[in-house]
């Protein structure tokens, strides 16, 4: 074996979502996600959120779990619909619910990480992210939350992967609300990233010392043809409206142009208004990154189907049958990792001189009922390894990464694949008792000593 020691004062820990773990759905209002459940077919399994694994009863096992395995970081989102009603006015329970989970992260030493947006919306607001209303909605939600736990919370992420939320959500129809306008996701994408510079300002101005940032998702992709224009071109659309959409409009306070032009009649002419770009490049802390896997695509006839890419329909993905996958079917491709974090180190975190944190990475593995007996999770093991070789490797390179959050911490309901697909470092059983699997031990033991050993390449 060969090891890799991690920089002293590096970062450990996992990541949730409200939607995903809390249940307890009759103690808060709706979501545009349980509206989205009750769609016949819109869920693998037909199945919701209603009870999920019962964080909301269960937080401080949980909270103990992640003390046990020496974890120093929790990101978890905020379920919005739980702690505002929609006469604006703050729900008691619900608000006491973050409380008492912060209170009892900060007692057990873990920092509490928050996510103000992780796409559960209250189903209560007009039009959704279509409607810039809702942006300002953002912003003052963001300051609620942070007058209750803004003295314990020290880091606030705005928004979780706002391509799926606006993209995956109002131009694919796979997430909620479920809709196929491309014009909607243009507008969605927007009003998110405005509401993100709004609420980055507004707690910037009570809290001067908070770490603010967001988490994007990067998905990587290669043209099949490496001298092929076609391939090439597609390739430059798909990171257009999947990436630089984002990053260019947080960083440098612009969208790209050959974004607008592609999107044609489709980018609404009223969309921007003066003073909105400034707005989103308001400075942050830190970007989160969720990575998972890469993608190598051809240019193809357009499907019909409804595209997450409006300007890029004729995006096909070659399957590259040498790779492993996981359960997902995603293939792993951890070098790509390495190479995507020191693209963004160069082209925007470094020079603004920012670090970036690993804020998801992990794999739904086809894990045994775990009914059957200890889960010996081998695969995840090795998914896990080779993407923190990456994170090293990046670091090596000089970008600047100071936290690795696997998702997640447990199985939970995987959005439209329902319970059938399982991310987990810990099992749920039919009693919603924690089954800890051989790759909690294995993540336990790297957070012990910082160190990450290689198995030696024949």
């Amino acid at each position: 074996m060969s090891a890799l020691q991690f920089p002293p004062g590096f970062r450990w820990g996992t990541a949730t979502s409200s939607f995903q773990i809390e249940g307890a759905a009759e103690l808060r209002g709706d979501s545009i996600w349980d509206e989205f459940c009750r769609v016949p077919g819109a869920i693998a399994d037909g199945s919701d959120g209603r009870i999920a694994v019962d964080h909301y009863h269960r937080y401080a096992e949980d909270v103990a779990l992640m003390s046990s395995l020496g974890m120093d970081t929790y990101r978890f989102s905020v379920s919005w619909p739980r702690v505002l009603r929609p006469d604006g006015s703050a729900d008691p329970a619900g608000m006491g619910f973050y409380d008492a989970l912060v209170d009892a992260l900060c007692a057990a030493g873990v920092r509490p990480w928050l996510t103000l947006y992780h796409w559960d919306l209250p189903a209560w607001l007009p039009g959704g992210w279509t409607n810039r209303a809702t942006a300002d909605a953002f912003a003052d939600y963001a300051l609620r939350m942070h007058a209750v736990l803004g003295d314990r919370v020290r880091v606030w992420t705005t928004l979780n992967e706002p391509w799926c939320a606006s993209f995956l959500s109002y131009a694919g129809g796979q997430h909620a609300p479920g809709h196929t306008d491309a014009a909607e996701a243009f507008s969605a994408t927007h009003h998110l990233l405005l509401g993100h510079g709004l609420a980055v300002r507004a707690l910037r101005e009570v809290d001067p010392g908070a770490t603010l940032g967001l988490t994007l998702n990067f998905t990587p992709a290669y043209p099949a043809g490496h001298d092929d224009p076609a391939d090439a071109d597609v390739v430059r659309r798909v990171d257009g409206t999947a990436h630089r959409i984002f990053t260019d409009a947080v960083f440098r306070g612009a969208y790209p142009a050959d974004v607008i032009a592609d999107a044609g009649a489709a980018w609404p002419s009223d969309l921007v208004r003066d003073g909105d770009l400034e707005l989103i490049a308001t400075p942050i802390d830190v970007l989160g990154v969720n990575y998972y896997t890469s993608q190598l695509l051809r240019a193809g006839e357009p499907s019909g189907q409804p595209s997450p890419h409006p300007t890029a329909p004729d995006a096909v993905v070659v399957d590259r049958p040498w790779l492993d996958r996981t359960d997902m079917g995603w293939e792993v491709t951890p070098d790509a990792f390495r190479d995507l974090l020191i693209g963004l180190h160069r082209d925007y975190t470094g020079p603004a001189g920012i670090p970036l944190a690993i804020t998801e990475n992990g794999c739904a593995i086809d894990d045994p009922d775990p009914a059957s007996g200890p889960i010996d999770d081998q695969q995840r093991i090795d998914y896990l390894r080779g993407h923190l070789r990456a994170v090293h490797e990046a670091i090596a390179a000089g970008a600047a990464i100071d936290t690795y959050l696997v998702w997640s911490l447990i199985d939970n309901f995987e959005w439209a694949f329902g319970y059938t697909k399982r991310f987990g470092l810990v099992a749920v059983d039919g009693e919603l008792n924690r089954l800890p699997k051989a790759s909690a031990g294995w993540y336990a033991e790297l957070i012990r000593t910082g160190t990450l050993c290689l198995p030696e390449q024949v």
